[in-house]
């Protein structure tokens, strides 16, 4: 069987930046486990696969060790494959997905995902996490992932997590934020249980990100930053329960891979 493969850097202005993500168009779904072999193979923290749906397409998402409910970078390649080579037509597209119904719009030389708020609660710090993270954090918070939020930008680039004792976490990941220097504020992002070490850029976790820092600030229009070793930006602009999140992406590869 040969099928088509990509590879696009997201939150991207140009390749090697951002977070690169393999994406694979179907016509009809694959086994389960030869997808996630296939993840496990491409060793990217996600593969995306889609299937066109009527006017939409189910879109899932696979780690290196398994499928996940939501993934931001992604869902950004996979329309920026559309809008750029497969539907150069089409301004919108609509993803059916496990975590509902997810539009991506062109707009301003950007696409911009509408996802779901995912609004942390403040929680006492967990002294394992602490120690695993290797740094205390002025405040923690919990919603899908844990959050822990410090005082200047310089505190979560020196971040150095023990990633054997993350993998007992028991949720997806860690976050770890900051204000930001140039922009409203940093991160960055650790989920080794879910075969992700350090994650480039996390569209998804700026679901939490994004409320509690428009909360912080007061302010709903926010420019992030997430400072790993590749780098990247998202544009965020919060809307009740619903988060915008922008971004560019380019097309590093393309190409057949043979199953």
């Amino acid at each position: 069987m040969h099928l088509r493969i990509y590879q696009i850097d997201a939150f991207a202005n140009s390749v090697f930046t951002g977070n690169p993500a393999a994406i694979c168009p179907l016509d009809s779904w694959l086994p389960d486990d030869m997808m996630l072999a296939i993840a496990a193979e491409n060793n990217l923290s996600e593969t995306a696969f889609f299937v066109p749906e009527g006017e939409d397409y189910r879109l899932r998402w696979f780690t290196p060790a398994c499928e996940v409910d939501l993934c931001g970078h992604a869902t950004l390649a996979t329309a920026h494959l559309l809008f750029h080579r497969l539907r150069p037509e089409i301004p919108t597209v609509r993803f059916l997905t496990r975590s509902g119904a997810l539009t991506v719009v062109r707009e301003n030389g950007r696409m911009t995902m509408d996802f779901p708020v995912r609004r942390a609660e403040p929680i006492e710090s967990p002294a394992d996490l602490v120690e695993a993270i290797g740094a205390k954090p002025e405040s923690a918070w919990k919603s899908e992932d844990y959050m822990f939020v410090f005082g200047a930008a310089d505190a979560v680039r020196s971040v150095r997590p023990d990633m054997a004792a993350l993998t007992r976490v028991d949720r997806r990941g860690v976050i770890v934020t900051a204000p930001g220097e140039d922009c409203d504020f940093v991160s960055r992002f650790f989920a080794p249980s879910h075969g992700i070490p350090e994650d480039p850029v996390t569209g998804s976790a700026h679901c939490t990100l994004a409320p509690y820092w428009a909360d912080r600030l007061g302010k709903i229009d926010l420019h992030a930053r997430q400072v790993s070793a590749r780098g990247g930006e998202i544009w965020c602009r919060l809307a009740q329960d619903r988060v915008q999140l922008s971004g560019k992406a380019v097309i590093y590869l393309e190409g057949e891979i043979q199953v």
